[in-house]
């Protein structure tokens, strides 16, 4: 497909990067309000507005600030233009909502780059998930202890806020570990936690713990931080019927499972650069994404992470939110 990127910022050249990856893709050029036509590396046409492109184009990848989404989501499944958004899918409630009709109504897909789902261990958990295997899920614990530095929040007025970014560490920084954690367990009954800001000059948290209490029995807690250097890869500890496993950075790195031959297929690596930096350097699993997005385009199946399914994250988020707001 010919895709347009909206927005111009750090993340569009992990997705340029992705489609110059797939032979099939073709950027041909990005929406910005602050840059001009050629005015970038790769010598690609900038229009300023989306209804101001005058070459056709199949899909527009959304690369702007959280809040934002939903205006380029809602016009470009308008124009009849599928849609894949860089998460979360919006920061709103109202805003979802918007961008799921305005899908439907236009019959396109509207995706979002969860990317941490394509990782082989993590299918291979979900399909476990799927099948039962594992008996009754006693606990699940996530630690995301990164690290950003106030040089990072003050590259951009937005960043650490609610009017745009939607919220702090766990709308931020931790949406894909979380988005991964209810793709595996789901959507839990009550949710109870804390938040605070401890390190930075910002407006929402940069640390924060929850407990999350399952219908099944489960009980899950999450930790999300930015205030943890150097930053340390993504946690996930499970302990269930059958025994324990762990993923670090989305690869099995323990596995006591009974009867069940661990599915490792990759190592993990000794360290996340994404647990102290903003800047994504392995595009590989935004490439999966795009490619599960045009099968699913190709096909009229539903993505990997669709609008409905993604905007669950979302919510969750402003449960948490919502629970620390009742304390204040």
């Amino acid at each position: 497909m010919k895709y347009v990127i909206i927005g111009t910022g750090n993340i569009s050249k992990t997705y340029i990067s992705a489609l110059q990856s797939l032979p099939a893709c073709e950027l041909i050029g990005f929406v910005s309000r602050s840059k001009t036509s050629g005015d970038n590396d790769y010598r690609l046409p900038c229009w300023p507005t989306l209804a101001e492109v005058d070459r056709p184009f199949d899909a527009v990848i959304i690369t702007t600030p959280n809040g934002l989404h939903h205006q380029s989501a809602i016009e470009a499944a308008r124009l009849g233009k599928h849609v894949l958004v860089e998460k979360p899918l919006d920061i709103t409630q109202g805003a979802m909502d918007g961008m799921i009709d305005a899908a439907a109504r236009a019959n396109v897909t509207l995706a979002v780059s969860y990317q941490r789902r394509t990782n082989p261990d993590n299918m291979a958990v979900k399909a476990l998930m799927e099948q039962g295997a594992f008996g009754r899920i006693y606990s699940a614990d996530l630690s995301c202890r990164f690290w950003r530095d106030q040089r990072y929040y003050d590259s951009a007025d937005y960043r650490g806020g609610y009017a745009l970014d939607g919220g702090g560490v766990f709308m931020q920084q931790a949406c894909h570990n979380i988005d991964n954690y209810i793709w595996l367990f789901g959507m839990p009954a009550r949710v109870q936690g804390e938040l605070d800001t401890f390190a930075h000059r910002i407006e929402a948290e940069d640390h924060g713990a929850v407990v999350l209490r399952y219908d099944n029995g489960m009980i899950g807690t999450i930790v999300a931080s930015t205030c943890a250097p150097p930053g340390y890869p993504p946690r996930l500890e499970v302990s269930c019927e059958k025994g324990t496993f762990t993923l670090l950075n989305d690869c099995i790195s323990d596995w006591h499972v009974e009867g069940i031959d661990n599915p490792a297929s990759t190592v993990p690596p000794a360290d996340d650069p994404g647990a102290s930096s903003p800047t994504v350097t392995d595009f590989s699993r935004h490439a999966a994404v795009l490619a599960d997005f045009e099968q699913a385009v190709a096909r009229g199946t539903t993505p990997l992470a669709d609008g409905k399914d993604a905007r669950r994250t979302t919510d969750l988020v402003l449960q948490i939110y919502r629970c620390q707001e009742r304390k204040s």
